[in-house]
């Protein structure tokens, strides 16, 4: 006779069941609590472990996979932060983190300018420590447990506000660190990379009040953190699968990169001009024939000289020729001297988009350039500062652009198509790419030159970022660079289609267009705004504690 438990038996069952799930739990917590122990009394084993994990968890190679890292990256920081009473200690501890994470993360910089690499991690580091100083003082006024609170608003704030000026590099915006884990970050079209720093935040806060609270705060936060991570995949998942069912049969456009692999130290010793040039129009000739684009993109200064000069109009007037045999558009990076409102003549960082039987140019100048080595920041207002450049090999010094403004041509299957057009380093600014969407843009478009870096796993970081735009903007990207990574990405931040780096070829693809507008777009800096207003109520509540004497741990 088979055996049949009465609820009785199962109740004892089920009671032992959960005894044993919390006799391990209350063993877990105890060996957590005795790490949390050597944590907060050891100087500086917990800022090297919070730094190493930052770095590491930040896009590197295909290979290395190590996003999850940053969910609990600043948790051994945190908690060493507890104990600390002394500004010289917390700037020591703060300080040495960012700045293992920066070195791990930016190394590759000194591949280009080592003078600049070390400036950009040691400045990088200093701007890092800016929201950790700012969780010190609300520790000190109104406790640990309001500092906790606090701290993600102040993050973000201050991650937006520092990226405001132009001395900032805001490459290492924490949100940036989950550029490659696809499914978890579907929702920055609702908060942008911002919302994605927010995220990751609470999950490391969330994580410390889980080891330092009581069980039953340790239990709520355990239930928070999974729906944390439940509810980024569920969103991925409904959307993807809307899309699909969804899916337009029509085609995209076609559009040719060309890579023409120049290493750029050479670039402006080794070769001429009518060497690049002709390198360009072989190239640029074959692929028209194989594969008729409607749309040819040249990286970031391919043309490495203003040919819409006077002294260059026999150079133009043989690109118009080609242009007229191609019968096909062209976007390219090129030098353009000229002059901005209330500016004198300067040469430019540009781009300029041409069509057959058209010759006027569409030209656009690079608004955000690389701190010290494209330009000096703030040289406006203080000239002497140029003295402060560590040059790159044939760009220094370059004008500032002061107009988003898109690009428009006419395609034979899809009529007026409007570009966003980046240039290289600006794709790391959301707000500037999302004016670009704002103003009619179907498509981004970046040309880049990332061959300063070599093989290091720079260019891949700048590519994990635009990831970011597309699915903030949910716009396809089409990125050509001069030595690669020359990649097309859907409006899902996932790759097309790709060439292999270090190698001369083209890459032809249909690229996605799209005019619906996300929220995100809308509103791009709704989220970090919020973030700052709450951030200044909360120093306004913590000085109220303080001068009440309500300060608790």
């Amino acid at each position: 006779m088979p055996f049949s438990p009465d609820s009785s038996v199962l109740n004892v069952c089920f009671f032992d069941f959960f005894a044993s799930i919390d006799n391990h739990f209350v063993v877990l917590m105890s060996h957590l609590s005795r790490t949390i122990h050597q944590l907060s009394h050891s100087r500086y084993a917990a800022p090297l472990l919070s730094g190493a994990l930052l770095g590491l968890s930040f896009p590197s190679y295909p290979f290395i996979r190590l996003e999850i890292i940053a969910w609990v990256a600043l948790v051994p920081l945190l908690i060493s932060l507890r104990t600390v009473e002394k500004p010289g200690e917390l700037f020591r501890r703060i300080y040495l983190t960012m700045f293992l994470f920066c070195m791990i993360s930016l190394w590759w910089v000194s591949l280009a300018t080592f003078p600049g690499g070390v400036l950009t991690i040691v400045a990088q580091a200093f701007f890092l420590t800016v929201p950790l100083f700012a969780f010190f003082a609300l520790k000190k006024m109104a406790g640990y447990r309001f500092a906790l609170f606090s701290l993600p608003f102040v993050w973000v704030a201050w991650e937006w506000a520092y990226m405001q000026q132009d001395l900032s590099l805001g490459w290492l915006t924490l949100g940036n660190s989950q550029a490659n884990l696809n499914l978890m970050i579907q929702y920055a079209d609702l908060v942008g990379v911002w919302g994605v720093s927010f995220w990751l935040l609470w999950f490391n806060v969330l994580v410390v009040l889980s080891l330092i609270g009581s069980k039953k705060e340790a239990t709520g936060s355990l239930a928070i953190m999974a729906l944390m991570v439940a509810a980024p995949l569920l969103y991925a998942t409904v959307l993807l699968s809307r899309e699909e069912g969804a899916a337009e049969k029509e085609s995209g456009l076609r559009v040719t990169l060309v890579q023409p692999d120049i290493n750029p130290h050479e670039k402006w010793v080794a070769y001429n001009s009518v060497e690049i040039m002709e390198r360009y129009y072989r190239m640029t000739g074959k692929a028209v024939r194989e594969n008729r684009p409607e749309l040819v993109i040249w990286p970031e200064t391919a043309i490495p000289f203003s040919i819409l000069d006077t002294a260059y109009a026999s150079d133009l007037r043989l690109l118009h020729f080609a242009l007229q045999q191609w019968n096909t558009a062209l976007l390219t990076g090129f030098i353009d001297v000229a002059s901005e409102p209330n500016h004198p003549f300067e040469s430019y960082n540009a781009s300029m988009l041409l069509e057959p039987g058209s010759g006027v140019p569409q030209i656009y100048h690079k608004m955000r350039l690389v701190p010290f080595a494209e330009r000096v920041p703030y040289i406006d207002s203080f000239p002497w500062l140029g003295t402060l450049t560590f040059s790159l090999s044939g760009i220094r010094g370059w004008g500032k652009g002061h107009d988003a403004s898109v690009m428009e041509f006419s395609s034979p299957r899809h009529g007026k198509v409007v570009l966003a057009n980046i240039i290289c380093y600006e794709s790391i600014f959301p707000t500037l790419v999302s004016e670009f969407v704002r103003k009619g843009a179907k498509l981004l478009t970046l040309v880049t030159n990332d061959g300063w870096y070599g093989t290091s796993y720079g260019p891949y970081q700048h590519l994990a970022i635009g990831r970011m735009r597309c699915i903030e903007n949910r716009r396809a990207m089409a990125r050509c660079a001069n030595t690669g990574l020359t990649v097309v990405l859907d409006k899902f931040g996932r790759t097309i289609a790709e060439v292999p780096w270090w190698q001369k070829e083209c890459l032809t693809a249909e690229v996605p267009l799209e005019s619906r507008m996300t929220f995100y777009t809308a509103h791009p800096d709704l989220l970090p705004k919020i973030a700052a207003a709450l951030s200044a109520l909360f120093f306004v509540v913590a000085f109220i504690k303080s001068r009440r004497g309500e300060s608790a741990l």
